[in-house]
């Protein structure tokens, strides 16, 4: 698998530049949830990034390289989304 070197902003790993796999498309996950574990025996808490381009061409406006951004509100809700509904 092939890893690409990626920023995370914001959180606890603000600042950091860590390796995360990417897919088959090249990109890495829209979502990356790191789990710290308590010392008290409680579940881990879970910090979520989201996915975000760190900066765009000038022509095309196509993103160049990806940054996560901490999501303090954790995970967005997901649904379906079908081609012919609409949002509002």
């Amino acid at each position: 698998m092939r890893s690409e070197d990626t920023l995370f902003v914001g959180g606890p790993l603000d600042g950091r530049v860590l390796p995360v796999l990417v897919g088959a498309t090249g990109q890495p996950p829209k979502v990356y949830e790191i789990p710290v574990p308590n010392d008290d025996g409680r579940p881990p808490t879970v910090h979520v990034y989201l996915r975000a381009p760190a900066g765009t061409t000038k022509r095309l406006g196509l993103p160049r390289g990806w940054r996560y951004e901490y999501a303090p509100e954790g995970r967005p809700a997901s649904r379906l989304k079908w081609p012919w509904t609409r949002d509002g």
